[in-house]
């Protein structure tokens, strides 16, 4: 029987709060873990804070390209479960899980020797040198790190987001207790400082993997979900290759522009690289709820594009986006309202540089409370047009919003109009607003003629 053509708006809010709540606190619970690495390296040493925020923000950044490939698993595991073809679903999950374990061989070099990199983009070489010791250990985590994903892509698309909550919350409890005990030397450890951040990370990525894969095998009762894994499936292969290549560049186009900002901020100062850490950590928390709801307007979308349901569309997509906004808003009064008890978190009180870096941050999260409402609408346009399987037009607004305007213009204000990191976060801000105004209006346009 073929789903209702009138949905009502406490039916649209019912199915996007179901599919989004545990998806958001997933979010939250994973992005915690960076979090707990930063507070708890900020309690250690500044200077060892600084280079973990450049390891940590190099890894991000080859992490979500990778994980373009997970998330294209998405779309095509649900039609196949749909449609019953197990074998379909196997294929793909098995052909993710290939091209992911050859994503993270192909970029771990980089990470391995990654201080001559930093230092030709102009890093401080003593801070280089504290991210290379990281991703030596840590960047062997990016192996376990995107399989999981195609895990978690999996189970999302069999409507399993318990599963990964209860996955994510685990890890974030091992992140913590193992951070504690490698960086400080706790419970018996050895006090490791950044390399015991950096060997949590690779245990609680490896955990992740396992536990995930168990939960997608209990999901799939009867299906011999990793049988014949070594046998390749080319066409597969290149349906997953080709929208895991658009997604993730979509997602490298975004993420470069903090990466970016953070090299920026590299250059200003070491001071200003760690306030702008902290920021981005506390910003990104918030970011999540976001990125979950913007997922579960991806769901809502490709249901209502699957039954030509037009209108259901745009009156789900003005609620998402109303919901996103709302709390954009909540947001953005918590930033101007107490952003060095906010700050303060992360840094040790004796830290005798710590009034300095919270007159850094400050300044920093002024500015972010304002670009929380275009972050929102952007994230919320782009799972929007994912849902209509439009993911090639967001692909080219990224890179004109945040590389032809948004890097320079934070690289210009920042370092050459000389308004430091303020002057790189309004940079972030023009970029962000223009990539919400290209992606809403294109979804409002491509809506209206479905």
């Amino acid at each position: 029987m073929p789903p209702p053509q009138d949905i009502s708006v406490s039916g649209h809010l019912k199915a996007i709060l179901s599919l989004g709540l545990p998806l958001i606190l997933s979010l939250l619970a994973q992005m915690s873990m960076g979090m707990v690495d930063t507070m708890m390296m900020g309690w250690y040493d500044v200077e060892a804070l600084a280079g973990l925020v450049l390891g940590s923000t190099l890894f991000f950044i080859l992490f979500l390209m990778g994980a373009g490939f997970a998330w294209a698993v998405m779309p095509l595991v649900a039609a196949a479960a749909e449609a019953g073809d197990t074998m379909h679903l196997r294929r793909v999950t098995r052909m993710g899980l290939w091209i992911s374990f050859a994503t993270a061989l192909l970029v771990l070099p980089l990470m391995l020797f990654c201080a001559p990199v930093l230092r030709a983009l102009g890093q401080e070489a003593r801070l280089a040198l504290i991210a290379q010791d990281y991703l030596r250990i840590a960047g062997f985590g990016m192996i376990p790190a995107l399989l999981a994903m195609v895990m978690r892509s999996c189970l999302v698309a069999l409507e399993r987001p318990l599963a990964v909550l209860a996955v994510t919350l685990m890890a974030a409890a091992a992140n913590a207790a193992l951070n504690y005990a490698l960086i400080f030397g706790h419970w018996g450890a050895p006090r490791m400082g950044v390399r015991g951040a950096a060997l949590a990370s690779l245990l609680v990525q490896g955990l992740m993997f396992a536990a995930m894969a168990a939960q997608a095998r209990r999901a799939l009762p009867g299906v011999t979900l990793f049988r014949r894994i070594w046998r390749p499936d080319w066409g597969v292969f290149g349906a997953v290759a080709r929208m895991g290549l658009q997604i993730g560049l979509t997602s490298l186009a975004e993420t470069g522009l903090f990466a970016a900002s953070t090299l920026i901020m590299g250059r200003i100062g070491t001071l200003e690289l760690a306030a702008h850490g902290i920021a981005i950590q506390i910003i990104s928390l918030f970011f999540m709820v976001h990125v979950g709801l913007s997922n579960a307007a991806t769901v809502r979308a490709g249901r209502a594009l699957g039954r030509g349901d037009q209108a259901g569309l745009r009156r789900g997509a003005a609620l998402v986006l109303g919901l996103s906004l709302g709390f954009a808003a909540l947001v953005a009064c918590l930033l101007l309202a107490m952003p060095e008890a906010m700050i303060g978190l992360f840094l040790d009180p004796g830290e005798p540089l710590r009034g300095e870096i919270l007159g850094i941050g400050r300044g920093l999260l002024f500015v972010a409370a304002f670009f929380q409402l275009v972050d929102a609408a952007q994230v919320m346009a782009l799972g929007l047009l994912r849902g209509v399987q439009d993911t090639r037009a967001p692909m080219w607004y990224a890179a004109l919003s945040y590389w032809v305007v948004g890097v320079p213009l934070s690289w210009y204000l920042g370092l050459g109009a000389g308004w430091g990191g303020p002057g790189v976060w309004l940079g972030l801000l023009v970029g962000l607003a223009l990539a919400a105004l290209t992606m809403q209006g294109r979804f409002w346009l491509k809506s209206s003629r479905i």
